[in-house]
Formats: C-alpha cells, sequence, structure tokens
C-alpha cells in the first residue's frame, strides 16, 4: 500500500511487499542503518538505546523486530514498552541514553506504523541526519556483533511514572491550585497509550473526577485518531450533558493535545499552544516559535506580551532548532503540540495539560471564557491526495509564480500571505499528499481560499 521514507524517520501500512510497504526487512534494513548511523559518531562505545511504542496492534511485532535488531548490532536497549513519544523522548535524557526508537504512526489509521528516531538528547534527528541515513540504507553496508559482544535487554516499566514526575516539579505546574479547582474532566484516549498516562497524570494533578473514553489499551481506534473537530462527536455530545468543566483529547502516541470546552464546543487545536503559550508569557520572557502552517493568533499574543515570535518551516525538528536558535521559552505547532523546553525539546501532551490546567485553575474562568480571550481566527485544513509520479515541485512551482506579487514564503512549501488572511501548501512528509492550510477571519472566507488552491492545483 505505502512505504514512506523521509525526515521523519521511516512509515508505512503494515504487509505487503518489501520495499513497498513496512516490511520486516524494511523494519530489520532501516533500523541496522539507524545503528550504523550511531555507532559511525562515537566508534568505541558501547551504546544504550530506549524503546518504546503506542498501542498499535502491530506494535508488539515490530518492537521486537527492531529490539532483536538493535541487539544484534551490539546495543544495550532499555525497553519502556507501552508508552507515549515524549515519554521515550525523556526516558533518553534521564537515563542518558545515546538515542531512541519511538514505534508509533502517529495520527495515521491502525493499518499504519512507523520507526521515529531520536539522539542522545531525547529530539529527533536532524533534516541531514536523516538524509545520511537514508542513503546508509541504500547502501546496505552493515557490521553486525559478534556473539560476544551482542547487545543486553532489560525493561523499564516506571518510564511514564518518572515522566509525570519531571511534570509535577515545573515551577509553573501548581497541583495545589488545580486541585482546589475540583475541576470534573473527561478525556478520549483513542484506545492506545494516553489510556496509561492521562489518568495516573490527572491523579497526580489533584483531579479526583476523570471519566476515560475509548480508554481499552487494544490499538482498535474507536475513531480517526486524528485529534481533529470532525473526529470528536462522542467526546463532545457527552460535555454537552453539562457535568464537565473541561474535555482533553490526545492523539496514539500522546503528543497532541485538543482541548473541548464545558459547552462541548472545540476550544480550537490551534489555541491549545496559543493558551499554555500565555501563560508561560505571563512568569517567562522570551521569544514564542510556531511553524508557518499555524495560526496568526500567536503573532498577536506576542505583540501583547511584547516579545517576539518567530516561524519555523513545518515539522517538530524544524520548531526545535528555530526556538534553539532564538532561545525561546516556549514553542511548537498548531496540531496541538507543546514543546516547553524547561523540560524538553519535544511535543507533550502530558505537559500541556498540566500547564493548561494550572492557567484555568488560576484564571477561574470556564474554559469557553478563557478562549474568548484570544483573538479568533478560522481555519481549513484540507489535503489533495497525490497520484504516483506527480512531480510536486512543479505543482508548487506554478502556484508561487501565480500569486508572485505576494511575496511567497518558499521556506516549506508555499506560504501566501494576505492582508487578513493566509493560505500555505506544502508537500507532507507523512503521507503521500499536498497539505494545504488557510486562515482568515471568517470560516467562509478560509473556505474560498482552500477552494482557490485547490482549483489551482487540479486545473
Amino acid at each position: 500500500m505505502s512505504l514512506i521514507k523521509s525526515i521523519s524517520g521511516i512509515r508505512g501500512t503494515i504487509g505487503g511487499r518489501v520495499g513497498e510497504n513496512l516490511t520486516p526487512i524494511d523494519i530489520v534494513k532501516f533500523t541496522t542503518a539507524f545503528a550504523s548511523f550511531l555507532q559511525k559518531r562515537v566508534p568505541e562505545k558501547k551504546m544504550k538505546m530506549i524503546i518504546g511504542r503506542d498501542a498499535r496492534v502491530s506494535g508488539a511485532m515490530v518492537s521486537r523486530l527492531v529490539i532483536g535488531t538493535l541487539q544484534s548490532m551490539g546495543i544495550d536497549v532499555i525497553d519502556t514498552g507501552l508508552s507515549t513519544t515524549p515519554t521515550v523522548e525523556m526516558a533518553v535524557i534521564l537515563h542518558k541514553a545515546d538515542g531512541g526508537v519511538i514505534l508509533t504512526a502517529s495520527h495515521n489509521p491502525m493499518e499504519w506504523n512507523a520507526l521515529k528516531l531520536l539522539n542522545d538528547k531525547g529530539e529527533f534527528i536532524s533534516g541531514e541526519e536523516a538524509l545520511t541515513l537514508l542513503q546508509m540504507v541504500e547502501d546496505e553496508n552493515f557490521l553486525y556483533a559478534d556473539i560476544q559482544n551482542t547487545g543486553s535487554y532489560i525493561e523499564y516499566l516506571n518510564s511514564i511514572d518518572d515522566h509525570i514526575e519531571t511534570i509535577l516539579c515545573l515551577p509553573l505546574v501548581d497541583v495545589d491550585t488545580i486541585r482546589s479547582a475540583n475541576f470534573n474532566v473527561i478525556v478520549d484516549v483513542v484506545n492506545s497509550t494516553g489510556a496509561i498516562s492521562i489518568p495516573p497524570l490527572l491523579s497526580r494533578l489533584g483531579v479526583n473526577s476523570v471519566t476515560v473514553l475509548n480508554g481499552e489499551v487494544n490499538g482498535l481506534f474507536a475513531h480517526n485518531p486524528e485529534p481533529l473537530p470532525e473526529h470528536l462527536f462522542q467526546i463532545s455530545e457527552e460535555m454537552k450533558k453539562g457535568r464537565y468543566d473541561v474535555g482533553l483529547v490526545v492523539d496514539p502516541d500522546v503528543d497532541r493535545l485538543a482541548i473541548i470546552m464545558e459547552n462541548g464546543e472545540m476550544f480550537g487545536e490551534e489555541y491549545t499552544l496559543i493558551s499554555v503559550a500565555d501563560y508561560v508569557l505571563q512568569h517567562q520572557k522570551g521569544a514564542a516559535v510556531s511553524n508557518l502552517s499555524s495560526t496568526r493568533a500567536l503573532e498577536d499574543l506576542c505583540k501583547k506580551h511584547e516579545v517576539e515570535v518567530y516561524k519555523s518551516a513545518v515539522g517538530e525538528v524544524n520548531v526545535v532548532e528555530m526556538m534553539k536558535a532564538k532561545n525561546a521559552v516556549i514553542g511548537g505547532e498548531g496540531n496541538g503540540g507543546v514543546i516547553y523546553p524547561e523540560l524538553h525539546y519535544g511535543r507533550d501532551a502530558l505537559a500541556g495539560i498540566a500547564l493548561f490546567l494550572t492557567y484555568l485553575a488560576k484564571s477561574g474562568m470556564s474554559c469557553s471564557q478563557l478562549r474568548s480571550q484570544y483573538c479568533h481566527y478560522y481555519m481549513v485544513k484540507d489535503k489533495i491526495k497525490l497520484e504516483s509520479g506527480i512531480d510536486t515541485q512543479h505543482i508548487l512551482s506554478q502556484v508561487k509564480e501565480k500569486y508572485k506579487d505576494y511575496n511567497p514564503n518558499t521556506i516549506d512549501g508555499v506560504k501566501i500571505d494576505f492582508l487578513d488572511s493566509w493560505v500555505h501548501l506544502r508537500a507532507s512528509n507523512t503521507e503521500p499528499v499536498i497539505r494545504i492550510y488557510a486562515e482568515a477571519s471568517t470560516m467562509e472566507q478560509a473556505k474560498i481560499l482552500t477552494e482557490n488552491i485547490k482549483n489551482d492545483i487540479i486545473n
């Protein structure tokens, strides 16, 4: 069906032919190449790596392949088992490991899985490093360890607890204030590892009333796992009954956070970062970073706090690189991804929840009242599926030429800024599609922008 090799790692559907899908042979080759890549950097060192996975049906099978391959390369493996992406990132830091592998296809449907690769800082490897790795996969110049030098294996069963503990130690997380707010919270954990991480976090934060939807950890996602409004009917309808103060939704690997207001309406995944940034910037002055496809509301917020805001190419690694370059105190992406460097440089829904609930409790406002504090924009997120062989760059060049009078930004695809709106289109790193984002002061205007761009591409 599909196999995508990119700077985001290797991602594909389970089963099928070698080189066309995520087969055992592709998994072993890619894991071997990553091990070789790390070993070439420190040739004489005995390395250790962290591994973890979400609850996908294929997860245990893929995990066994990856673990065995790493051991055969002479690398000691620390296995977090069922875990979250930010938990594995934190585990690399806490164990001073040489790297990590996260087995998750994030928001993709259940037939997909992926290998996401971390360096010794618990951060995704850079685009340049990924290109080197992909060439190593093609070359297949691998050397496995002899029997005296194979790697060891241990389980690390407390990784989520340790992750939560580091969050509770953050100065901006106030457990007493959250407890005193007596929140009634409902969460949708979409049949994955949010079920074993979010409820324990909420309990440690002092939230005593928690209702869990889709809490069976079986990887059989009850709905499309991407936390977008069109997929969140169940929790929205439940909240309209008026029993809850806030609803929280995460994706299968728990690095994205969507919030539902007490009236059952969407807080807006774009505004997860805005609200957390607002809270952080009240206490820590410094720059903020988001990507080119994220809302203008961050610019408005940073203007209010009199700090700089910067836009990077789409992708967590690009946001992190700019955050470091600009010494940003908060950053992330408009898909509900919050990056708080006081903890670590990775999107972290658990940290986002702790910071958001602290702010909500301290504000004394309801979710809808808090949301009303921010400038309101309407965003449309769409995509066009690509047929095999289509020249994506040619399509983007044509759009750039048509809108050349608007000085398009071409750092990542093509972004066109108009006076009161913008549209951004780019080739996805994770799916064979062109993604289209448009934002305007009305939903009708955003939809018109999206349709106009789609017509430009099709025609």
